[in-house]
């Protein structure tokens, strides 16, 4: 009988690189030639790679549940709670009402530009996941109003989004990454803005048009109330500035914790006083959005006299579209996590350090390759971050804006080319109710230009710096 340490055994970085290489081409063919359920599919991936990478045996199955079950935490509460929000600013009439005030504002040949500013806007301080479920009633009602492709309007906010989150502080990939190197967080964030408006007008905006005129995708009614439904009788077309309270409440909510994160790395605030962990704890993503839930039942549902059984009817209706979409994105959490367990990351990111590169490009091909093989942008950042510190961190040679710049290389690397190992994948493959075949020729090309534009724009900020 074989016994777990017959099972555990170790692979050379070659090795480690096949076994992610065939693992990621297990499930396209799985996927994409024999149509077995991209649920089903990640599951039997993640499985045979831990067994082919040499997990013991004992440790198979926490690392599959870590992997998920990690992932879940984070997603199931924002898509859950996003997708209910979202079903009352639907079913309320509270989206078309701000689709007329964009529309009106901008024009509609500009709505795709108005979309994206306002996720520009959202996305400062509220993460990708969070912020695109926030603002997919007002896409999808935006789309179905003007007609034509729903990547010419859903692309270009879903890569702002990605930009924000990836550039710019308070979020925590550059965070971890400014404190790592030692950079100064301020300049980071303005830098960031700095690499990531121009990124997310190549790469969302002139890209996402391109995408809208050659994929022809409809409009998902994954957030629309059934016709005729009881769902219906929550209409109550409310106010412009109702509408603009609740998608700006979790913004400024979710402020005062990244906010304060931020400040704590530049030693403003202390994360030990008691008030600045009571406002971070309101500005957890998951309570921030439970606030606006909340608020949200009250002031379009019982402020309107709407019966308390009609609001959970319409809450609770919100909750079964989605369950594939968390349970698929938590089985790519699964993959991601497997693949992070094997340490196929690590290896090849310690391969790729001992080549000698220049420091801004070694650190972001460390961090692109580390981002496909084992799909976390945040883990990517940071083993990226960890690798290069020994060589910046307080080395006189770098002035404060080559620091910046070394950390805005590093993410762009980490987001580089998102694809099935990533749960954001599934994220906006499965709301945009897009294929997998055609979530890799949108949103995997899409990201692979994001980090390719933003590292030419950080390396050119570094060679300026370094002119002086």
């Amino acid at each position: 009988m074989m016994t777990e340490l017959e099972l555990n055994w170790t692979l050379s970085t070659p090795g480690l690189l096949l076994v992610a290489v065939a693992a990621i081409a297990l499930l396209l063919v799985l996927i994409m030639r024999f149509r077995v359920h991209a649920f089903l599919s990640l599951i039997i991936v993640s499985l045979l790679t831990a067994v082919a990478t040499g997990i013991p045996a004992g440790q198979i199955m926490p690392t599959l549940l870590g992997g998920f079950g990690g992932t879940l935490a984070s997603v199931a509460l924002l898509v859950g709670l996003g997708a209910m929000l979202g079903r009352m600013l639907e079913v309320s009439g509270g989206a078309e009402v701000m689709t007329q005030a964009l529309i009106k504002r901008f024009g509609e040949k500009r709505a795709p530009l108005a979309l994206s500013i306002a996720s520009l806007l959202f996305g400062f301080p509220i993460f990708f996941d969070a912020g695109l479920v926030v603002m997919l009633p007002i896409i999808f009602t935006v789309a179905r109003r003007l007609g034509g492709s729903l990547l010419f309007y859903a692309f270009p906010a879903a890569t702002a989004f990605s930009v924000m989150h990836i550039f710019v502080p308070p979020h925590p990939g550059p965070v971890a990454a400014t404190g790592l190197l030692g950079a100064d967080v301020g300049l980071v964030l303005v830098l960031g803005l700095v690499v990531a408006i121009p990124t997310w007008y190549v790469v969302g905006y002139l890209f996402g048009r391109h995408l809208g005129r050659r994929f022809d995708i409809p409009v998902p009614d994954i957030l629309d109330a059934p016709k005729g439904s009881v769902e219906s009788e929550f209409r109550s077309a409310p106010k412009l500035g109702t509408i603009f309270f609740l998608l700006l409440l979790p913004l400024v909510l979710i402020f005062l914790n990244t906010g304060l994160n931020m400040l704590a790395t530049a030693e403003v605030v202390s994360l030990e006083d008691t008030w600045v962990q009571i406002l971070r704890m309101l500005g957890e993503t998951p309570v921030a959005l439970l606030i606006t839930v909340l608020l949200a039942m009250w002031l379009l549902g019982s402020r309107q006299g709407k019966e308390r059984s009609l609001i959970e009817t319409v809450v609770d209706s919100a909750l079964g579209p989605v369950c594939s979409i968390i349970l698929i994105t938590g089985a790519g959490g699964m993959f991601g996590g497997v693949l992070r367990a094997s340490g196929i990351g690590n290896a090849i990111a310690e391969s790729l350090d001992a080549i000698g590169l220049p420091i801004i490009v070694a650190g972001f091909v460390i961090a692109a390759v580390v981002r496909v093989a084992q799909g976390s942008a945040t883990v990517a950042l940071t083993t990226a971050a960890a690798l290069v510190q020994p060589v910046v961190m307080g080395n006189p040679e770098f002035n404060p804006v080559e620091l910046a710049a070394i950390v805005l290389a590093l993410a762009a690397g980490s987001v580089f080319a998102g694809h099935v190992n990533d749960s954001g994948f599934w994220l906006v493959s499965r709301f945009f109710q897009m294929d997998t075949k055609t979530t890799l020729r949108t949103w995997t090309v899409g990201q692979a230009l994001v980090g390719v534009v933003g590292f030419v724009l950080a390396l050119a900020i570094f060679l300026i710096a370094s002119s002086f």
